[in-house]
């Protein structure tokens, strides 16, 4: 049972409703909220575009930093192969200094220049004698 309060309530509560259709959302406010809408929808895309280029850049940074490193440490092993070479060819120098100190002594101990001179030219005179053997 409902009392004549509660009634009377009920009442004033229905016809205190508002139609928010009629009384102030018209066309305007209709056309008003559609653009704040529209702007809201583009402004999401570009924040997923902008988001999906932060990726792109993202990743490409990400391979660049690979290779930044895949090509230092070509570079630090390029760099000790140089210097294990530079190693070799300072002992190869040393070594070929030592060998032709060595041959100047040989040749001052052995008379030199003149002797050897004298060697090389009864070398050939043996050479053309064979040979003329062979050919008679």
């Amino acid at each position: 049972m409902t009392s004549r309060k509660d009634k009377t309530s009920e009442k004033m509560f229905n016809n205190n409703r508002h139609n928010y259709s009629r009384v102030g959302y018209d066309s305007d406010s209709d056309q008003e909220d559609d653009f704040i809408s529209q702007q809201i929808r583009q402004q999401q895309l570009q924040m997923k575009q902008q988001d999906d280029g932060l990726d792109m850049l993202t990743e490409s940074a990400n391979r660049l930093g690979t290779l930044s490193l895949g090509i230092h440490e070509e570079l630090n092993q390029q760099n000790n192969m140089l210097d294990d070479m530079e190693n070799e060819l300072d002992k190869a120098t040393t070594n070929l200094e030592i060998v032709t100190k060595k041959t100047r002594e040989l040749i001052k101990k052995s008379g030199g220049k003149r002797n050897f001179l004298i060697i090389l030219s009864m070398s050939i005179v043996v050479v053309i004698l064979l040979y003329l053997i062979l050919l008679w």
